[in-house]
């Protein structure tokens, strides 16, 4: 028994069996191994890499795996790392192969890399892994005393999964000797016991037995079961029930109902009563079968509890015992043989899928491997895998039931480009049971079709004079191919028509296939162009086809008649012809010789008479063009005849072009000189343009001069009068010297003094030093102090701030940071994109790294380590912002110089020891059109010479004179180069191709062509904005040097000269007009804005004087802030001092509200503006000489105290008697001042109390409203440095503010 409580001992047998594994390869493609049940998982079944001939290592190379199938368990994997075959799952061969006596599992391995199938059997061998039992823990058996010995009697059978030797070898009975065992063995092999009755019984002597059976296999080790037999001792029962036959044989469906009775057994006993009573029992049944059948054991029926699979069992084997009331029995055997139904669907399980297929393949490309699976056996389980026959694929089997999808003619995806195969399997089952699965296919495009024209050849007509670069007409070629196969590129097959490439008159858009003309055609030079088309696919290789093309030219009219004779002079004369005094009429004098380059009807001529000294003496032909007499010469006939003749076309609308014939009556040559020499010569036209234009510069210039002479004495005049005002012999008038201003009810009277001053509106600074006397006469003149005076408001900003009692403490626990994180960039490598031609020091880029530490850990500095830049140090490039990481070009970058470079940044933290990471940088510069054209050739000769080129005579239409050579130090599309001809004397005479730069002769030279012909060439480039340069060239026909000299040496035409005069003359015109229009506008300007009456353009021009103005505040008639001062200074003055506040918006705002943002600037006239705080917690002591007496104060008598601090009172009734008195005063004041403008209003003193507002006869004659603030604030007073705090201040405690210094008068204008 311990052997059972102990299952670690298998380890002996597994280890056995796993050195006796046996692997071989078969023939046929297959790969046995045999390995022991219950291995651990991941056990070694075989070495599977070597067994196949592949390398351990190239497994996953190979795409080498195990076949799954769906619904069955994966019991082995593959180690790819060592190559070996081993489980995945505890394998027990019991429960997979049952009682089967080979147990084999068969798996496929796919090898994807060549599509091979390998088939593996894995032979599970039985071990002793289960140890015998019994069904029943009890037997009990009834044996009449009656019975002989030697009888036998049936007992329980002991059931082991195992097989062979590891099933149950022996039986074993103990407990008595009147029994012993009989072993009889069956017919496979299995034995089984029965008892056998050794002595006679005695029921009165022992009316039981207890007999202990033991079952033993031969395992190792050996493993038992046992069962309690209990033998009860019967009356005598001599009649034993006996089945109607041995062997009871049952065929079911599969699909039998549970519940169903499959068959019942009978037994007849001869015994009755109780010996005759039979039970049935089934015996010898395996447990698991006992679950599926139930016998009744009173009408020996077998009844279905279960659920029958043909696919588990197709035979179901058991014992049936009838006994009776005596103990008495007998046994039958029952076999249910189980028929197979058509009831489980074929599966198709996909191993190796290629969802996409190049359409010319091969035939037999493999698409996909499929593994179908039928669990029915027999017919039922035979199957048959199908595809449509349409599709041009084919399934083939391989081994067992392994199907392989392959192609099976030729595949074009311009027809089908996506196969949906639908695959069904079809078993041989009644009724037939199938199944589909459908692999989708797409076929990828080859470039297998070249484009095609939708026309075979193609025809267009255009107008001739047509513009450059007009749409002709467009094809179209089709690709039925697909993406960038089908992408279609046109271009024009290179054909020389005539002297010049096809491509300088054509060209063609190579994406939608439109082609445009490069050049205004010219019927009269071709009428029709003849070239091929060509359209290439983007595949590889690429494919194209051709079509011919023919462009017709069609004719306009854009000719003018061309007079052949008399050809017209250059000279300006007109044709001389000789008619003789005696012509009869009819006579021919001359005729009239032209042609025209048109065709057709655009072609045809009619000569007109237009004009004639004698409209009847000549008559013309219509259609001939010949000068006739109409009748004889007569006396009175003027000798000189002037005939103009008109010369027409019939093309729409009519081009004409006339010709003057002059016709001398004379009989002979002299008579005919004499009347040519009076024929009149053209002026030139050109010298009346020219004296206009001197004329014009001339009276421009005088105008200027003028006006510039009349500012300067104006100017003259404004400095000599400033220098009157700075001795003091100026006094300004006509401004009210006071002004009230007030605050919450308070006014005060002010003198105001004013001042030029220049300030600019962004300065910070806020004191300004000015003199103290002026222009006015108010003041005395002194020194100006040491220091500034400013005035400063302070208002209470005492707060008080309650905090409430805390009744828990919190405890914070900072946890200190270490530098463990070094800066990390953004990105792993920059590229940056600067323009050529940057401006130096501009910012190009910024790169930006990121430090998760704290404070000092996480300052990152930004440094450059190094670059690939060898000639010059990288700081004479780039500079990097330490702190931001923004990095500067420090030179401007040339493309043609360098490219692009490369840099390291570095990125270090600021922590101890720092941390630091890189990044690489890589610039590149960008080309811009900076850089015009230069031409080679003809080199450029010295200033002012002129380049020469000599063409023979005899040249040829298309001859080659010379070839312009230009290059262009840029790139890409900035250096493709385009040559013009911009002007020539002949223009029909020479052209330039537009890519070569080459000049040829586009005609044979004539003899009314000029010897010596001028061109100039540009050269321009194709940039935005494009960039040109310009050569002339100077040819001269002759057929040698000694010829062309004498024309290379002449001067320029006097035409020439007279062209460059005139441009030199509108140019200084146009120069001179906008000086004097510019001038206009400054004066005009600078006049605004010395003009005191724009208000916005005050601050802009210095104002010699003062000019005082009664200027009150917007919101003085509701009492708003009483410390507002007009200020003007000269620019020009000695003087240096003026305080004022700031800020210079909002000032009354801030001060009611008691803000303490003021700081006192002083700015000087040398134009070194210094800031001066003012420290309002330190001030110098207060000045005693400022005091006010007891008499003095403000406020009751008797209401003051006797501190002498000049503490403002705190009695509220005091200050609202002083309040309702300023009021009373102020509005006494503003009356008298509106009675007498001149400006010497007193009020309560008369002149002598100017200022005082009418208060000295209260306070004493040195008290003003100047020295009165706002009882609510602190207050410095312009004049001395005492500070009279308010009585809130003192109740609180706070020392009133002082300073020292000496007394001084306020008399300054506070600026807002």
């Amino acid at each position: 028994m311990e052997e059972k409580q102990r299952p670690w001992r298998y380890q002996e047998t597994i280890i056995q069996f796993l050195v006796m594994v046996n692997i071989w390869k078969a023939i046929s493609g297959q790969i046995h191994y045999s390995i022991p049940e219950e291995m651990q998982k991941s056990s070694f079944v075989g070495n599977i890499a070597k067994d196949l001939g592949i390398d351990r290592k190239q497994l996953l190379d190979h795409g080498l795996r195990i076949v799954t199938s769906t619904g069955m368990i994966q019991y082995f994997e593959l180690n790819f790392n060592t190559g070996h075959l081993q489980t995945s799952e505890r394998i027990d061969r019991e429960k997979i192969c049952g009682r089967a006596e080979m147990c084999i599992l068969k798996f496929q391995v796919i090898a994807e890399s060549n599509l091979k199938l390998y088939v593996i059997e894995v032979e599970i061998m039985d071990i002793n892994d289960n140890a015998p039992f019994f069904l029943l823990k009890g037997w009990e058996l009834k044996i009449s005393e009656l019975s002989t010995p030697g009888s036998h009697f049936p007992l329980p059978e002991a059931q082991d999964p195992d097989l062979g030797i590891n099933s149950i070898q022996s039986y074993q009975l103990t407990g008595s000797s009147h029994f012993s065992l009989d072993l009889q063995m069956g017919e496979n092999g299995a034995g089984h016991a029965e008892l056998v009755l050794e002595k006679p019984l005695d029921r009165e002597e022992q009316p039981d037995y207890d007999l202990l059976l033991t079952a033993t296999d031969g395992g190792d080790p050996i493993r038992s079961g046992t069962v309690q037999i209990r033998i009860i001792v019967l009356d005598a029962n001599d009649n034993a029930p006996v089945f109607s036959q041995p062997l009871y044989e049952v065929s079911v469906n599969e699909n039998i109902p549970k519940g169903s009775t499959l068959s019942t057994v009978q037994a007849t006993d001869m015994d009755e009563g109780i010996n005759g009573d039979i039970k049935y029992s089934i015996q010898k049944i395996t447990k698991r079968d006992s679950q599926m059948f139930l016998l009744n054991s009173t009408t020996g029926e077998i009844i279905l509890i279960g659920n029958l699979d043909y696919e588990e069992s197709s035979l179901y084997e058991f014992e049936v015992q009838a006994m009776d009331g005596g103990g008495l029995s007998d046994r039958s055997k029952v076999v249910i043989f189980v028929t197979d139904l058509n009831d489980n669907t074929p599966e198709i399980t996909i191993t190796f899928e290629l969802n996409s297929v190049p359409e010319n393949s091969r035939t037999g490309t493999v698409i996909a491997i499929l593994n179908v699976q039928d669990k029915d056996s027999g017919v039922n389980g035979e199957v048959m895998c199908s595809i449509p026959n349409s599709l041009p694929f084919q399934l083939k089997k391989t081994m067992d039931n392994f199907y392989t999808l392959v192609t099976d003619r030729a595949l074009d995806r311009e027809q089908v480009a996506t196969y949906d195969i639908t695959i069904t399997t079809t078993d041989n089952g009644t009724p037939t049971l199938s199944t589909s699965a459908i692999i989708s296919v797409q076929l990828l495009d080859t470039n297998d079709n070249p484009p095609v024209f939708l026309q075979s050849v193609y025809t267009s007509y255009l107008l001739e004079n047509n513009p450059r670069g007009a749409s002709v007409f467009s094809l179209k070629a089709i690709d039925p191919d697909w993406e960038e196969n089908a992408r279609i590129v046109y271009s024009i097959t290179e054909n020389q028509m005539s002297t010049r490439p096809l491509s300088s008159y054509l060209s063609i858009n190579s994406e939608t296939g439109v082609v445009y003309a490069l050049s205004s055609f010219d019927y009269e030079e071709f009428q029709d162009i003849r070239f091929c088309v060509k359209a290439q696919d983007g595949g590889s290789p690429p494919l194209s086809s051709n079509v011919s093309v023919t462009l017709f030219i069609l004719d306009q009219n854009d000719n003018a008649p061309q007079i052949l004779y008399p050809s017209p002079p250059t000279d300006g004369s007109t044709g001389i012809e000789l008619a003789p005094r005696s012509s009869e009429p009819g006579y021919l004098v001359t005729k009239v010789v032209a042609v025209d380059a048109d065709s057709g009807q655009n072609a045809w001529l009619s000569y007109q008479l237009i004009k004639a000294t004698e409209p009847g003496l000549f008559t013309l032909g219509l259609h001939t063009g010949e000068i006739r007499t109409a009748r004889f010469f007569l006396e009175k006939d003027t000798i000189k005849q002037s005939l103009v003749v008109l010369v027409k076309d019939n093309g729409q609308p009519p081009m004409s072009a006339s010709v003057t014939v002059t016709v001398v009556l004379a009989d002979s040559i002299p008579d005919m000189l004499t009347d040519m020499s009076s024929i009149p010569v053209s002026e030139d036209p050109q010298s009346d343009l020219t004296f206009y234009l001197v004329t014009a510069v001339a009276f421009v210039s005088c105008l200027f001069l003028a006006f510039l002479l009349v500012l300067l004495a104006l100017k003259l005049r404004r400095w000599k009068n400033s220098q009157l005002c700075d001795n003091g012999s100026v006094h300004f008038d006509g401004a009210p010297i006071s002004q009230f201003v007030g605050i919450d009810g308070v006014r005060a009277f002010l003198q105001s003094y004013c001042h030029e001053v220049s300030l600019t509106s962004g300065s910070r600074k806020s004191q300004i030093f000015f003199p103290i006397g002026s222009c006015t006469n108010t003041l005395t003149p002194q020194q100006a102090p040491d220091k500034p005076d400013p005035i400063l408001l302070i208002g209470d900003s005492n707060t008080v701030k309650e905090e409430a009692a805390i009744s828990h403490k919190s405890i914070t626990l900072l946890i200190s940071d270490i530098n463990d994180n070094a800066p990390t960039f953004q990105k792993p490598a920059y590229n940056i994109y600067v323009p050529e031609n940057n401006p130096s020091g501009a910012s190009i880029f910024t790169i930006k790294a990121s430090d998760p530490d704290m404070d000092q850990n996480s300052r990152i500095t930004y440094s450059i380590l190094n670059s690939n830049i060898e000639e010059l140090p990288i700081s004479s490039y780039i500079s990097i912002n330490s702190e931001t990481g923004t990095i500067y070009a420090q030179r401007s970058f040339d493309y043609e110089q360098f490219r692009e470079f490369q840099l390291q940044v570095k990125a270090q933290d600021g922590g101890s020891p720092p941390l630091s990471s890189n990044v690489t940088v890589r610039v590149f510069v960008l080309d811009r059109n900076d850089n015009s054209p230069r031409i080679l050739s003809p080199s450029q000769e010295a200033k002012g010479s002129a380049l020469f080129e000599m063409v023979p005579r005899s040249a040829e239409v298309d001859y080659l004179v010379t070839k312009v050579v230009a290059v262009d130090a840029d790139s890409g599309h900035n250096a493709w180069l385009s040559y013009h001809l911009t002007q020539a004397t002949e223009p029909a005479l020479f052209t330039v191709g537009s890519h070569t730069g080459e000049i040829r002769t586009a005609r044979a030279f004539v003899e009314r062509d000029a010897v010596k012909q001028r061109l100039v060439i540009m050269v321009k480039d194709n940039g935005q904005p494009s960039l040109s340069a310009t050569i002339t060239l100077n040819l001269v026909f002759a057929e040698n040097f000694q010829e062309a000299l004498p024309e290379m040496k002449s001067q320029p035409s006097s035409s020439e000269y007279q062209s460059d005069l005139q441009f030199y003359l509108v140019l200084a015109l146009a120069v001179i007009s906008f000086l004097f229009l510019l001038t206009v506008i400054l004066a005009v300007t600078m006049k605004l804005r010395q003009s005191g009456h724009p208000r916005f353009l005050q601050c802009f021009g210095p104002v010699p004087h003062s000019k005082n103005g009664a200027i009150f505040p917007p919101n003085f008639e509701d009492g708003t802030l009483p410390y507002s001062y007009q200020l003007c200074l000269s620019s020009e003055t000695r003087k240096n001092e003026f305080a004022f506040l700031t800020p210079n918006i909002q000032i009354a705002d801030n001060i009611l509200s008691g803000e303490k943002s003021y700081d006192p600037f002083t700015g000087r006239s040398e134009s070194n503006l210094h800031l001066e705080k003012v420290n309002d917690d330190k001030q110098a002591q207060p000045n005693t000489d400022w005091r006010f007496s007891q008499a003095q104060r403000p406020g009751t008598s008797g209401s003051q105290n006797g501190d002498e601090n000049g503490t403002w009172p705190n009695n509220q009734f005091d200050t609202e008697m002083l309040q309702a008195m300023i009021l009373a005063s102020a509005n006494e004041a503003a009356a008298a001042a509106a009675a007498n403008p001149d400006g010497n209003s007193t009020l309560g003193g008369g002149a002598t109390a100017a200022g005082t507002m009418g208060l000295s006869t209260r306070y004493g004659p040195q008290f003003t409203l100047q020295h009165v603030p706002d009882y609510r604030q602190n207050v410095y007073i312009p004049g001395s440095t005492a500070t009279l705090s308010n009585s809130a201040a003192k109740r609180d405690g706070k020392p009133a503010a002082s300073g020292g210094g000496n007394k001084k008068k306020s008399g300054k204008k506070e600026k807002k």
